[in-house]
């Protein structure tokens, strides 16, 4: 199901969003011009929904996805741009898309011509959301590929394969110095740095400008495959950016942050191995506890609690603002660990919140949604 979308369903999830968003408080000091980079799902489009319909700003987003062909359909992304742009524009709000490669010369070009053709040459807010395995060398043309292993040891454990409904153990060796700083090209803060400088060299910062983009942590439980894994350290590059950038930004008056999310199925995470059984723990905890949040919920909490409260965001030791405050409450940790300790592959669907995980994997691709006709063509 991953390799196709029902693009009504994408709309629904879209509108689903929209509606949480119209539902909430404004944001009366909000943003007003917005990019995003890595829009068209997860935290990157819950992002976008939220500066929109929360603050009623215009926003620019920039994602790779693929269209509709004679054969198939187009991405779910794909669709969640197309119905995002819908939506906006029938509140009167400016949404504009552009599709293509973020790392590539040629989408930089696009982005800075539309800034200051339609954002009047200045942006206040810039969403760093990019997930993606692969990265182009610009010197050479030659594809960087990231990988999701171990370092210095081997990991074993449980992983969900969610064609086969089944958890499946798996070995990982662990990553070589090569692989981990491949990762660290692909997923870490160079790239978030080298947009943030475009757009400062050109002059489009306005003043007070903020940027965050997204990581994980994770409890101890996790941190082998994550934290401490080929992961962890594009996430520590990722927040060594973002101290970099801090320094340069304060002339504006604008800062630069990392914001760590709390465990929830993305386009990204479903892929991450050993990952799922938490997840689906963690997801029968925190809904029993009425603490769980999706992307658009946590977004919400993001821009409201964080990023534009008046006092400015709450920061860790590490400058990092912790979303993931209720995912690691010692009272939820507890109870997750007795979970994953009862845990197998035979009692794993009645014991954790299987479906739960299941039903959001399958409404990511637009599927699952009860009103929704399937059948139809």
């Amino acid at each position: 199901m991953a390799l196709n979308c029902f693009p009504l369903g994408c709309k629904e999830a879209v509108q689903r969003q929209v509606d949480y968003i119209s539902s909430q408080p404004k944001l009366n000091n909000g943003p007003k011009r917005v990019l995003v980079l890595g829009a068209s799902s997860g935290f990157g489009l819950a992002s976008r929904i939220e500066a929109a319909f929360g603050a009623g700003a215009d926003t620019l987003g920039v994602s790779f996805e693929r269209g509709p062909s004679e054969h198939r359909p187009g991405s779910a992304g794909w669709y969640n741009n197309l119905y995002f742009r819908e939506i906006a524009e029938a509140h009167g709000l400016y949404a504009k898309n552009l599709v293509g490669d973020a790392f590539s010369p040629s989408m930089r070009e696009q982005v800075l011509n539309t800034i200051r053709s339609d954002f009047g040459g200045k942006v206040d807010l810039v969403v760093y959301s990019l997930a993606t395995g692969v990265r182009p060398d610009q010197d050479n043309g030659n594809l960087i590929r990231s990988a999701i292993k171990p370092v210095g040891a081997p990991y074993t454990g449980l992983t969900l394969n969610i064609e086969k409904e089944q958890l499946e153990a798996i070995t990982l060796e662990p990553a070589s110095l090569q692989e981990i700083d491949s990762t660290i090209k692909v997923m870490g803060g160079e790239d978030w740095a080298d947009w943030i400088e475009l757009l400062n060299h050109h002059e489009m910062l306005a003043d007070g400008f903020k940027t965050v983009a997204y990581s994980y942590v994770g409890p101890e439980s996790t941190q082998a495959i994550y934290h401490k894994g080929t992961l962890g350290h594009a996430k520590k590059d990722l927040q060594y950016h973002a101290e970099m950038m801090h320094e340069w930004l304060k002339p504006l008056g604008g800062d630069a942050w990392v914001a760590v999310c709390k465990a929830l199925v993305t386009k990204a995470s479903v892929f991450i191995p050993g990952l799922s059984p938490y997840v689906m723990a963690l997801f029968k905890v925190t809904k029993e506890m009425g603490l769980h949040e999706g992307c658009i919920e946590q977004m919400c909490r993001l821009f409201a609690t964080q990023l534009y409260a008046p006092a400015g965001p709450t920061l860790d030791s590490e400058r990092m603002i912790r979303m993931d405050d209720w995912e690691l409450r010692d009272d939820v940790q507890l109870q997750v660990n007795q979970l994953l300790a009862e845990m197998t592959p035979e009692n794993f669907k009645e014991l954790v919140d299987y479906q739960g995980l299941r039903q959001d994997f399958m409404q990511l691709n637009g599927f699952d949604f009860g009103n929704i006709d399937y059948e139809q063509k």
